[in-house]
């Protein structure tokens, strides 16, 4: 007779899948586990030797993660994709994988703040360096390569001053120099912009944003070619890269709707931005989709959407006091970071990161249309613009 531990032990679910295969839900279950069983000592012989195509351990992630990242796999059009705890960690293990001493790494003027950071603070503690270029650069970005330089990070648009790089130009002459190029795509998502169509080797999204769409996850995702898999899937297995199994679960689920909710999104921000261009407080909207904006040809030749997140420029005479009270006013937007959800949400301030930005020194408001009716945000947006008044102004 077994002891009463053993019999515990023993108990439920002991690792024969065959057992469960008979229950065949819509979603993928999620998977908590740190050990992983093998059937027989072959199996376990290959994983040491490393030619077990199966799962290891915990930290090769889960069938719910591999089931996600096939998913993003297809709808990029690449040919591996991994997942990561955020968006940032996507970014920044990309950049590791690919760069080493010595290499000159470029990145657009517009990239996503702590990516900054992390070229300032890590990447040059460890030899390599960084130089930044216009966000709206083409065939020119050229004039940037030095010898060294080895990977070209864009972000088209940029999710705060929304320029647009003329990305099929720019991988163009990369390749000719052998470059890698890699592409923050979170904006338009894969529906809207097929980076691997235009030449880029490495797409990466924060999936917190859209393809979740509802700001509930923290995940990021890496897609590469063929030709990138080796050393990126390297960097992964020696860093033990592994993403949150419940976070993996609720990007697949949201990924399901993305089209869906991708055109309200785009046709209520579409219909905002065109309407704020007619208020007498606001100098210019930035939104690739409007006719005013300065690379519009290249969105419309390259893109086949738009996305629910843009900003305003105020004019020059309304200060920071003018810009809190219009935030302050505002009833239906939440004022909080990130974007892609369900929820309206607001952001201000002077987001040009350095002098060479057109909107350098200049106060925006960032709008994140969510999936409210557009004619209530329009009445919420008109009277919080109405809160501007003379008292607000710089004398």
């Amino acid at each position: 007779m077994k002891g009463k531990s053993t019999e515990i032990i023993g108990s439920g679910y002991g690792g024969d899948s065959s057992k469960l295969e008979r229950y065949h839900s819509i979603n993928p279950p999620i998977y908590h586990a740190s050990t992983v069983l093998f059937e027989n000592y072959a199996e376990l012989k290959a994983a040491g030797q490393g030619q077990y195509e199966g799962f290891t351990y915990g930290t090769d992630g889960s069938p719910t993660q591999l089931a996600f990242e096939k998913a993003m796999t297809k709808l990029e059009g690449g040919y591996y994709t991994r997942a990561f705890p955020s968006g940032l960690l996507a970014i920044t293990s990309t950049l590791q994988a690919f760069l080493q001493r010595g290499d000159h790494l470029l990145i657009c003027n517009s990239v996503y703040g702590p990516v900054r950071r992390f070229a300032k603070n890590l990447l040059e503690k460890f030899g390599v360096n960084t130089s930044y270029f216009p966000a709206n650069i083409g065939a020119e970005i050229e004039a940037y390569f030095t010898p060294q330089t080895r990977l070209i990070l864009m972000e088209s648009p940029g999710s705060n001053t929304f320029e647009i790089q003329d990305v099929p130009a720019v991988a163009k002459v990369a390749k000719q120099h052998g470059i890698l190029t890699a592409i923050d795509n979170t904006w338009a998502t894969p529906l809207f912009f097929q980076p691997f169509a235009h030449g880029v080797d490495i797409s990466i999204h924060s999936v917190t944003k859209y393809i979740s769409g509802h700001s509930d996850v923290l995940l990021g995702s890496a897609t590469v070619t063929e030709p990138c898999f080796e050393r990126f899937h390297r960097l992964c297995r020696a860093l033990e890269i592994f993403a949150p199994q419940e976070a993996c679960y609720l990007a697949l689920r949201g990924l399901k709707t993305l089209q869906v909710r991708l055109k309200q999104h785009e046709a209520s921000a579409l219909a905002l931005a065109t309407w704020l261009q007619g208020e007498a407080t606001v100098e210019s909207v930035l939104h690739p989709a409007l006719p005013s904006h300065p690379e519009h040809a290249t969105w419309r030749r390259d893109f086949l959407g738009s996305a629910g997140i843009f900003s305003f420029v105020l004019k020059p005479e309304y200060a920071e006091e003018a810009v809190a009270r219009l935030v302050d006013s505002l009833q239906l937007f939440g004022i909080g970071y990130s974007w892609g959800g369900f929820k309206s949400l607001v952001t201000a301030g002077k987001f040009a990161q350095s002098a060479i930005s057109r909107y350098h020194d200049r106060w925006m408001i960032r709008l994140n249309i969510g999936l409210e009716e557009v004619v209530d945000l329009q009445a919420d947006l008109r009277q919080a613009l109405a809160a501007l008044d003379k008292s607000a102004r710089i004398s």
